[in-house]
């Protein structure tokens, strides 16, 4: 496991960065997953992110995910970046990649990254609205981080 197999970052996320930290010959698949802030959510018209974290149990933690893709799926590498602060509309917020052999591997070891980070890392959304509100949600729901109070 390498701390940089999993980080927050609150610079633009480039995709096309993340896979190619993920190019090795034995690879002959490579997935990405990026989850972006949308216009609505739940009926609601949201006008931006906002994203927390408690840091270091967040990179401790991711690391350890993208650490059991690997081995669960044989990944030739994997790679999860989120983004920490205020983010707009059609920004990336997480991008996750898996790369292996066949693109088999490659789809289960991405889903099982983006999946359990939102359920297992400490990060927390708040979606703030056009209507002025705003309110924290899907924030992990087991694992270190719990559910914010």
């Amino acid at each position: 496991m390498t701390p940089m197999d999993f980080s927050l970052t609150r610079d633009v996320i480039s995709p096309s960065d993340v896979s190619e930290r993920l190019k090795d010959v034995r690879s002959g698949a490579c997935v990405t997953f990026e989850g972006r802030v949308r216009i609505e959510n739940a009926g609601r018209a949201v006008r931006e992110l906002e994203y927390e974290a408690y840091e270091e149990l967040a990179e401790k933690e991711g690391s350890k995910i993208v650490a059991e893709a690997r081995e669960k799926f044989g990944l030739t590498g994997a790679v999860c970046v989120h983004r920490r602060g205020r983010l707009a509309l059609g920004e990336i917020a997480v991008c996750a990649a898996a790369a292996a052999a066949h693109r088999e591997s490659a789809f289960e070891g991405c889903r099982y990254i983006i999946d359990e980070v939102k359920a297992r890392v400490p990060i927390w959304k708040k979606e703030h609205y056009q209507d002025g509100e705003t309110e924290w949600i899907d924030c992990a729901t087991r694992g270190p981080g719990g559910p914010r109070p």
